[in-house]
């Protein structure tokens, strides 16, 4: 088996803010960027590891200092002892001796983590010749038990429940990987649906997501009430009574705003209203949750572990768990979460609203439904029709679905003239533009 021989950082910006792309009520000029690793190994054929995490670009830098310091978790290590113990070397990465003070298992340094442990699954399942979704759905339920890390929640799930829970969902697995092959996975577009946009740009791309095949559109709010009822009337005029519509406010109201302005959306028929208020904030959301039922809420893309996925999972807080691949502890960690919405009876609808995010999330929406769940009951997993050019392995889309991916990896890896061109600040795409300074808050 390979050793693993260098880590390489790339801090890699993508200018999204330029059209707007990705656009929101607390982020109005983002642009999508990666704290991007590649594992070098020993093996004479250039076998890689590749992963990373998303931000949206200042700050960026700092994630990459902090996968710096975790180099020496890394380097040096023998894979075939890693992949063996996947659980343990969860636990090293996102417990590294002298740092846990500056987490542990949140902020930066768990977005450092996350970005070295999906490198580290990329290169295991490129090793066993399989996308990353299959590597886990041949795991056997004490395997993929094993990878994930029980502390703090096993007092709503055990291992031993889990293991039992997934035993029960053997039957059919088969076939359901034969329809994640053939049909694929459910899933919804935010691509018409940026604050951004002006009308004219949303009512084409709405017309374009119906040709396309799409139910399910999403619209960013939460800057000014009225102009969010006139671009909702916009768009529920396009897509007629039946199609789904939700809508996205990115944290920016405190809990009572949030019911008080939820009030005034209630005529558009809103299946879900996502990021109410802090991520943080379980208790709140709950409250959210029991003002504007029957509309549901949803968060997810800034929970930052195991134990907030927990904590509103047991105060009926969610109606949907939105799982995020770089913000979560890897790999590992999201198949925990989905495990515990499993219990809870939650639907997973994993965020995407990222660069390299829909081609991570799609291997965890597969694996939720062949071995977790073997439901697909009010599942729907975002998409962006943004940046899928610059990977080697990029999502395929038809009539709305993900389509499983076939190529061995976590399809993460970008294309090497793409990391030379975007690359933070040197790259070509930035060299001409001077440098934002990093935004600090503060007293007068």
């Amino acid at each position: 088996m390979p050793r693993i021989t260098e880590l390489d950082v790339i801090d890699l910006r993508f200018p999204t803010s330029r059209e707007k792309d990705g656009s929101d009520a607390m982020n109005p000029d983002p642009d999508y960027s990666a704290a991007y690793v590649v594992l070098r190994t020993d093996a004479g054929d250039g076998l890689e590891g590749h992963g990373f995490t998303f931000t949206i670009g200042q700050g960026n830098e700092i994630v990459c200092a902090a996968i710096e310091a975790l180099r020496h978790i890394v380097i040096d290590r023998d894979t075939a002892g890693l992949f063996g113990g996947m659980g343990a070397f969860y636990r090293e990465v996102t417990s590294p001796n002298q740092m846990r003070w500056i987490g542990p298992e949140k902020g930066v340094v768990h977005l450092a983590a996350a970005a070295v442990l999906n490198a580290v699954w990329d290169l295991y399942a490129k090793v066993e010749g399989k996308p990353l979704w299959k590597l886990l759905a041949d795991m056997t339920p004490e395997e993929l038990v094993a990878v994930c890390d029980f502390r703090y929640v096993t007092d709503v799930l055990t291992p031993q429940e889990a293991v039992e829970r997934l035993r029960a969902r053997q039957a059919g697995k088969a076939e359901r990987e034969r329809e994640m092959r053939e049909v694929g996975v459910p899933a919804y577009t935010t691509s018409a649906g940026w604050l951004g946009y002006d009308d004219e740009k949303i009512v084409a791309l709405t017309r374009e997501a119906i040709a396309g095949g799409w139910d399910h559109i999403k619209i960013k709010v939460g800057q000014d009430v009225e102009d969010d009822r006139r671009r909702l009337r916009v768009i529920r005029d396009e897509i007629g009574p039946d199609r789904k519509l939700m809508v996205d406010a990115n944290q920016v109201w405190d809990v009572d705003e949030a019911i008080a302005y939820v009030e005034h959306l209630k005529e558009f028929d809103l299946w879900w209203v996502e990021e109410p208020t802090s991520p943080d904030d379980a208790l709140g959301h709950a409250a959210v949750a029991r003002a504007i039922a029957p509309i549901r809420v949803a968060t997810g893309e800034q929970v930052q572990n195991r134990i907030i996925w927990k904590q509103l999972m047991q105060s009926d807080a969610i109606g949907f768990a939105q799982i995020d691949a770089g913000r979560l502890g890897g790999v590992n960690e999201a198949v925990l979460v989905m495990l515990l919405a499993d219990k809870f009876g939650v639907p997973v609808c994993p965020h995407a609203g990222g660069v390299g995010l829909c081609e991570l999330v799609q291997h965890l929406s597969i694996l939720n439904y062949i071995s977790i769940t073997a439901n697909l009951d009010d599942v729907v997993v975002e998409y962006i029709d943004h940046l899928h050019e610059h990977f080697l392995d990029p999502v395929v889309i038809r009539d709305g679905r993900y389509i499983a991916p076939r190529r061995p990896g976590y399809s993460a890896e970008i294309h090497a003239d793409s990391l030379r061109r975007f690359r933070y600040p040197d790259g070509p795409e930035w060299a001409g533009e001077p440098a934002p300074a990093l935004t600090v808050s503060g007293g007068e």
